[in-house]
């Protein structure tokens, strides 16, 4: 029983992740882009 919750939980972490990453991965790359640029102002 321990083992099927821990993989239920599991599957929803991995599955949150990768439905963050698909959209908004569009906000990351922006994030990243700016903070490159203020590092390099610096």
């Amino acid at each position: 029983m321990e083992l099927l919750i821990f993989l239920v939980i599991a599957v929803v972490v991995i599955g949150g992740v990768a439905w963050g990453k698909r959209h908004f991965s569009h906000e990351i790359d922006r994030a990243k882009r700016i903070r490159r640029a203020n590092r390099r102002d610096t």
